[in-house]
């Protein structure tokens, strides 16, 4: 009985705090506003959502997280606050701040359809918007490029990094950027290349999009990056700080890609996770920098755009033998930006005793990401209920769209 009033609790106060969580409300770019932006940002290895989203006041968190478990706020190493039942890990200093400032939605007890612990096909699942990996051959942010509403740019998407991830492999044409390990070219190389392109129509227009896409990489921030090392947290947010100010000087352009996509490695925790100080928090802690600098990078910008980052499936509810955590089901999801209603965490809580767990050791799954997906989709970014239904994520007309996640 506790544990459904606990249930119960937690979902009233999500939509209280949502107000019109279920209302049904125009999407933002199809009001004649300033055109809205996405982030999809992929944790690949697997994040630890009962780590990232301490339960501290579930009575057997504790238990199963052992010396890892963080405590309630305020304690020595304790969580950032949020609702009095759940909290941020402390790593996550400017995410606590967004959800001070109504500007994050975490997600708790969420996943793909994937039920099994591979990577490989969970990551699979959670870029094609099927219900099985392999399924389909092309991502589902990709189709739903096709269906955004009034006249998008040329290339719409921009995917970062040194491939173009399944979720934005598709019919739609989009970009791509990755950091060059190669010295700059000089002025007077470039102007040769010119040149010799010049009657060539596809390299001439090739090379003029790469030069225009370092410039806007460029940008006119005066931010330097110290060489990081090898291996760590430096290494992270290095990295980070690239993908970052890629994919600000892509979405402040006024007629540039809406839609930005970026992954991030590094989330598979067997060993030595740690708690409130170790291995994960250093990852977090870069995660969350990254954001900040999104925001700072972006500029006016960041008022008309939605960050959503997830991962491929949690992770097991108690420690393992070598103080980590093995491959799981349930975990977190977060949403972030200035065009997010947020101040809320969004979780029917199954709770964490022995027979609450999925299949005994996992933390159960009670939120489609597909319902998060299709709620920023269709209200943030105006594509159609029909399109999400039938062919962005097909056959997934019984998962509803979330309603409520971004400001109209």
């Amino acid at each position: 009985m506790a544990s459904l009033k606990r249930r119960q609790f937690l979902k009233l106060g999500a939509l209280a705090a949502g107000g019109a969580f279920l209302t049904t409300r125009l999407a933002f770019a199809g009001n004649g506003g300033p055109p809205t932006r996405f982030v999809l940002v992929i944790l690949r290895g697997a994040l630890d959502g009962l780590a990232a989203v301490p339960p501290y006041a579930d009575p057997d968190y504790a238990a199963l997280r052992r010396e890892v478990a963080l405590h309630e706020p305020g304690a020595n190493g304790g969580v950032l606050p949020l609702n009095g039942f759940f909290g941020l890990h402390p790593s996550f200093g400017f995410l606590g701040q967004a959800y001070a400032n109504r500007e994050l939605v975490v997600f708790q007890a969420v996943a793909s359809p994937y039920r099994e612990r591979s990577h490989f096909d969970g990551q699979d699942v959670l870029e094609n918007g099927s219900l099985r990996p392999h399924a389909l051959q092309s991502g589902w942010l990709n189709r739903a490029l096709a269906h955004l509403p009034g006249a998008p740019a040329r290339e719409p998407g921009v995917a970062l990094g040194q491939n173009v991830p399944l979720v934005m492999r598709g019919p739609a044409e989009v970009s791509s950027w990755s950091p060059s390990k190669m010295t700059a070219l000089d002025e007077d190389t470039l102007a040769r290349l010119t040149d010799l392109y010049a009657h060539d129509p596809l390299l001439s227009v090739r090379l003029a999009d790469a030069t225009a896409a370092d410039a806007l990489v460029a940008g006119d921030s005066q931010m330097t990056m110290a060489a990081a090392p090898a291996q760590g947290a430096a290494a992270y947010a290095a990295r980070y700080a690239q993908l970052v100010k890629a994919a600000a000087g892509f979405l402040r352009q006024e007629n540039g890609p809406r839609v930005a996509v970026f992954d991030t490695t590094g989330w598979d925790t067997h060993a030595n996770e740690g708690g409130a100080e170790g291995q994960l928090a250093g990852r977090l802690k870069a995660l969350d920098g990254g954001l900040a600098m999104l925001k700072q990078e972006l500029g006016p910008v960041w008022s008309q755009t939605a960050v959503l980052m997830v991962t491929e499936f949690g992770r097991t509810a108690a420690v393992n033998g070598t103080r980590g955590t093995d491959h799981g089901t349930g975990t977190a999801a977060f949403l972030c930006g200035g065009a997010v209603a947020g101040g809320r965490v969004i979780a029917d809580w199954p709770g964490l005793s022995a027979r609450a767990l999925y299949q005994g050791r996992d933390l159960n799954p009670t939120l489609d990401l597909r319902a998060v997906f299709k709620g920023i989709l269709s209200e943030h970014m105006g594509v159609p209920e029909r399109a999400l239904d039938a062919e962005v994520f097909p056959d997934s007309g019984a998962v509803r769209a979330l309603r409520g996640l971004t400001h109209a």
